[in-house]
């Protein structure tokens, strides 16, 4: 693991698991090519990362089929080249593009989708101050 994945790794752990609104969470690279740091047994495969950039590229397409992250697929509730929330149920998975990574956020049943999204948004807003 170099130092980059060490750092991705730290706000994984920290800022995401910490904030007690995800039960897993990740952070990919920003072109969607891989993994950079996740909670422990949340595996996104490269057909659900490419399907995540598709969803980036094109809102429409978002907000009418969803998207798939660890083989859950969530109805898209809002898309837009920043944001991806999407509802499955109760559960729910947030996902915010910042200038360097892309962070994932899944939360239970027992989170709102709203505190979850002001959550993640607030660590991409700092890591996009901090210019990683």
């Amino acid at each position: 693991m170099g130092a980059h994945s060490a750092i991705w790794q730290g706000y994984v752990d920290s800022s995401l698991m910490g904030s007690g609104q995800f039960d897993k969470a990740a952070i990919v690279s920003y072109d969607f090519s891989g993994v950079e740091a996740s909670s422990p047994g949340f595996s996104i495969s490269p057909q659900e990362l490419q399907g995540l950039g598709s969803a980036f590229g094109d809102s429409t397409y978002a907000m009418q089929h969803g998207f798939t992250i660890g083989g859950e697929k969530f109805l898209a509730i809002k898309a837009d080249d920043r944001s991806l929330y999407g509802k499955k149920g109760k559960e729910g998975a947030v996902v915010v593009r910042t200038a360097s990574a892309i962070l994932i956020g899944h939360h239970s049943e027992a989170i709102q989708t709203t505190n979850a999204a002001a959550a993640i948004e607030k660590v991409a807003d700092y890591i996009n101050g901090a210019g990683r």
